[in-house]
């Protein structure tokens, strides 16, 4: 339907005491702000129902954000399109509807009943409401088209005082700006004394009906004056006080006409009521939105997928590094120990079929090195640390007394590093790692601070370590001769030890060690 044009037109909505009859201007009301307020009962809804009526009539298409559900009887006599969250609406619609909500609306000239009555989830229909007048107000920039936003509960959303979120905000910026656009907003709410007064008094035309709560008729004695503060509690029901910049009168007192179409927010009575057969849109638009309803559960549907995907993949990378790391261990270890026992000439017996195992390790090695490079390409590679801890431990074995003397004049921290890069004290290490209840990273944090005479409480701090998992740790480097305790209970490296194990004089042990590891497959 095309509105007609609204030079000089107006709408009537009553008549005075005297019988005069009351028109409103339709353009004053289309683009201006609105307040309406009264007490339950009072009127207001009717009101607002009657103005909404008399725009319809003349071709003007408005949207109303229905907080009650009380305006679905404008399909009695009306084509709006009821949308909301509830079954009986005639579409179910989100914040992802916005847009095409405000398009319908401005563009195609339908009327928009948004009932947000039937949300369970608030935040859901905040972001309706507030998406729906951002798109209002951006799409009335480019066409200046004369259009009513009519917002009950209106306290809701511009409350008095702290609490005020983005949407009223948004509500707030439409009715600053939006009439030089061609965009009016029309606020309605039972108590004045909740609304932020900026809101109220900002308004070019009031409607004030019955009030009797205090705070509320002294919102009316402040802004309207004290002698309606005194009588606007003795109002009948569908009169009201009305203010209006385009008119010479203060205040005039209207008695409000009844609406048409059925009052679906009266009370309910014990008589039975036939509920009226109502109108509906066309099927073309009704399609357009479900087309976005679908839309949406799609990527819906399909996030949901990939996220559970991408949790199994995590999952089967965790699960490869675990594995990856103890095959590692292993084979680092069995390749250390070969090279100790080859440097030192020592005349040992392996395990039974040892040399399979480690070739059946380096095997495993590689596969899971494989597997994961699949998972994630890019993520994981060999350090080169590894490789460089392997070269100096055998240059290590093939002069054991290097770690004392390459060095000499240095600190002593800097020798119990070489020490400890030796092949057979790294696999006591490695032992005693997997024996406490450190994790790698955590253990060598630990040992990067043990470089002098410190108490267990000092390394944990140093480290930022809980003090079991430092205690457990020092315990079984003393188990096998690394740490030392003093009498003051303070912790350091066993040089002596260290360069005994660096030169060779206990490989038994450090096969009892690996063979320890080998029970890992």
């Amino acid at each position: 339907m095309e509105p007609t044009s609204t030079d000089e037109e107006h709408i009537h909505v009553g008549e005075t005491a005297d019988g005069t009859p009351v028109e409103l201007p339709t353009v004053d009301i289309l683009t201006g702000r609105a307040f309406l307020t009264g007490k339950s009962g009072s009127g207001k809804s009717n009101t607002a129902s009657v103005v909404i009526e008399e725009l319809l009539d003349a071709g003007f298409p408005v949207l109303i954000v229905d907080c009650e559900g009380e305006y679905y009887g404008l399909k009695e006599e009306f084509e709006l399109l009821h949308a909301g969250a509830d079954e009986e609406c005639d579409i179910q619609v989100g914040p992802e509807h916005a847009e095409k909500l405000a398009s319908l609306a401005l563009e195609q000239n339908v009327p928009v009943i948004l009932d947000v009555s039937g949300f369970l989830d608030e935040d859901a229909s905040d972001e309706l409401v507030r998406e729906t007048a951002r798109q209002l107000f951006v799409k009335e920039k480019k066409l200046k088209k004369p259009f009513l936003l009519v917002v009950e509960e209106v306290h809701e959303y511009i409350p008095e005082g702290a609490g005020m979120g983005e949407t009223g905000r948004m509500l707030i910026k439409v009715g600053k700006r939006g009439r030089k656009h061609g965009l009016g907003v029309m606020g309605i709410s039972q108590r004045p004394a909740d609304v932020k007064k900026d809101f109220i008094t900002q308004a070019n035309w009031l409607v004030w009906h019955r009030l009797t709560w205090e705070n509320d008729t002294k919102v009316v004695g402040r802004i309207v004056g004290s002698e309606y503060g005194e009588q606007v509690s003795e109002l009948d029901a569908g009169e009201a006080f009305v203010q209006a910049d385009w008119t010479d009168d203060a205040v005039s007192r209207i008695q409000f006409k009844r609406k048409r179409t059925f009052d679906a927010g009266a009370t309910p009575g014990l008589d039975d009521f036939e509920r009226p057969e109502l109108k509906s849109v066309s099927e073309g638009l009704m399609d357009d939105l479900a087309s976005i309803s679908e839309r949406e559960e799609r990527e819906e549907d399909r996030i949901a997928e990939l996220e559970e995907e991408l949790a199994a993949k995590r999952e089967r990378i965790n699960e490869l590094e675990e594995e990856l790391r103890s095959a590692r261990n292993v084979s680092m270890a069995a390749r250390q120990m070969a090279n100790v026992l080859t440097a030192e000439g020592v005349q040992t017996t392996l395990p039974t079929d040892a040399d399979e195992d480690v070739e059946a390790l380096r095997a495993k090695v590689e596969r899971l090195e494989d597997a994961l490079d699949e998972e994630e390409p890019e993520s994981y590679d060999i350090e080169e640390i590894q490789e460089k801890f392997k070269e100096r431990g055998e240059e290590l074995a093939d002069d054991p007394d290097a770690a004392a003397d390459a060095d000499s004049g240095g600190e002593q921290s800097a020798r119990v590093d070489a020490l400890l890069e030796s092949p057979s004290v790294r696999v006591r290490v490695e032992a005693a790692i997997r024996e406490s209840q450190c994790n790698e990273e955590r253990a060598r944090r630990l040992l990067d601070e043990l470089d002098g005479e410190r108490t267990a409480h000092d390394l944990c701090e140093a480290a930022s370590l809980p003090i079991g998992d430092a205690q457990s740790l020092l315990d079984a480097l003393r188990s096998r001769r690394l740490v030392t305790r003093n009498a003051n209970r303070e912790y350091a490296f066993d040089g002596e030890e260290l360069r005994r194990l660096a030169r060779g004089d206990d490989p038994r042990g450090a096969v009892s060690e690996l063979s320890e590891q080998w029970r890992f497959d």
